[in-house]
């Protein structure tokens, strides 16, 4: 199964989708992030990926409950 293709063809299920930059503003500095919400325009820095990941396992947490809650 080409991995680019997995759910198309599926019902629609919780799904985001985000801009993605990644930058680092001197050599041995942290890595820093950008993410941009493609529907919303919703936009979020952050000072590094930690904080990037905390924010991706929030949201996606988030839309688990939502999905359980609705069934």
């Amino acid at each position: 199964m080409n991995p680019r293709h997995v759910g198309l063809d599926q019902p629609a299920a919780p799904y985001q989708a985000y801009l993605l930059r990644l930058w680092q503003e001197a050599p041995h500095q942290p890595w820093r992030a950008y993410l941009q919400h493609a529907t919303s325009g919703e936009r979020h820095v952050f000072p590094d990926l930690e904080a990037l990941f905390a924010f991706l396992i929030q949201v996606t947490a988030e839309q688990q409950l939502k999905a359980t809650s609705d069934e």
